[in-house]
Parts: structure tokens; C-alpha cells; sequence
């Protein structure tokens, strides 16, 4: 049977080379530049992988890589709008996707309340923060192994919340 994926590690070494090679000795492919773009992020730090595909496959495989957030043991499709947890799908209303959503695109960003309604709710904010306040205490209980110690979700006292860039 033939596998379609096949994960193997680069090391910053083996990126300097790659990008040095394709430097000096540039082959005659229409992907030899975007390839060199991806080792080029990989060395900044801009990405930490790169998923490779033949010519055929790689608009596929990159647009299903896309549709999927992963974050620790989080996955989050926001075309089809599911959530997994640790393998099991997680259940949730319209709004708490869209709080979801929004903070792991936006992962390391703290934003206040009034942000958050903003940009989920489009529209002038209530002055009502226990609304927010709402949905990420029931975003947690559906999505945290210990919701009183939040790993994805956390609340910066006196500001707002963000989800976690650490994971």
C-alpha cells in the first residue's frame, strides 16, 4: 500500500544546504521558487514545516492543510465549522465557534471583551461583559481537560483573554 503522507525532520543544517543548493543551482521547475520561499520561512522561524506534494496533489493537499486548525490536541475546521477534541467532536452554538475561532487565529493576542463582541458580533458593544464572560466559561467546559486550569483559553486579569501560543 502506498502512503500518502511521510513526515521527515529537517534540521537547520540540512535547511541551509537546501536553501544554499537551490541558490547556486536553481533547477528548472516552476516550484523551485516557492520552495525556496518555504526554506526561507523555515529559517526565520516564520513556519517550522513544510508540506510537500507532487504537482498534481498540491493545491489539494494544501487547501485541505488549510482548512484545519491544529492546535495541541484542538482541531478546528472553520469551513465545516466542527470542533475535535483528543479525537471526539465537541458540540457548539454558532457564537462559541466564532469566540473559538477568532482567538486561535489570533493565537498569543490578547484582546478585551469589547474586541471580542466586535469582531464576532459586528456590531457596537453592549457594555455588558457577562456576556462574554459567558461564553468562554462554557467554551472552556466543552473544550479544557480541567476548565478551572485552562490551557487553550487563558484570561489575562484585567484586560480580556487569549488563547494559549505556547501549545
Amino acid at each position: 500500500m502506498k502512503k500518502h503522507i511521510s513526515f521527515i525532520s529537517m534540521d537547520s543544517v540540512l535547511e541551509e544546504w537546501l536553501l544554499e543548493k537551490l541558490i547556486k543551482e536553481p533547477p528548472q521547475s516552476d516550484c523551485a521558487q516557492e520552495l525556496l520561499c518555504g526554506i526561507r520561512d523555515m529559517l526565520s522561524g516564520e513556519v517550522s514545516s513544510l508540506l510537500l506534494g507532487t504537482a498534481g496533489e498540491a493545491d489539494a493537499v494544501a487547501l485541505a492543510a488549510q482548512d484545519v486548525l491544529r492546535i495541541g490536541e484542538l482541531e478546528i475546521s472553520p469551513k465545516s465549522r466542527r470542533v475535535i477534541m483528543c479525537g471526539t467532536e465537541v458540540s457548539l452554538t454558532p457564537k462559541e465557534f466564532d469566540i473559538l475561532y477568532f482567538l486561535a487565529q489570533n493565537r498569543g493576542e490578547v484582546f478585551t471583551k469589547e474586541q471580542i463582541y466586535k469582531a464576532v458580533w459586528s456590531e457596537n458593544y453592549l457594555l455588558d461583559d457577562s456576556n462574554i464572560m459567558a461564553f468562554i466559561r462554557k467554551l472552556r467546559k466543552k473544550i479544557e481537560p480541567n476548565p478551572d486550569e485552562p490551557q487553550y483559553i487563558l484570561t489575562i486579569w484585567g484586560i480580556g483573554y487569549k488563547f494559549n501560543d505556547q501549545l
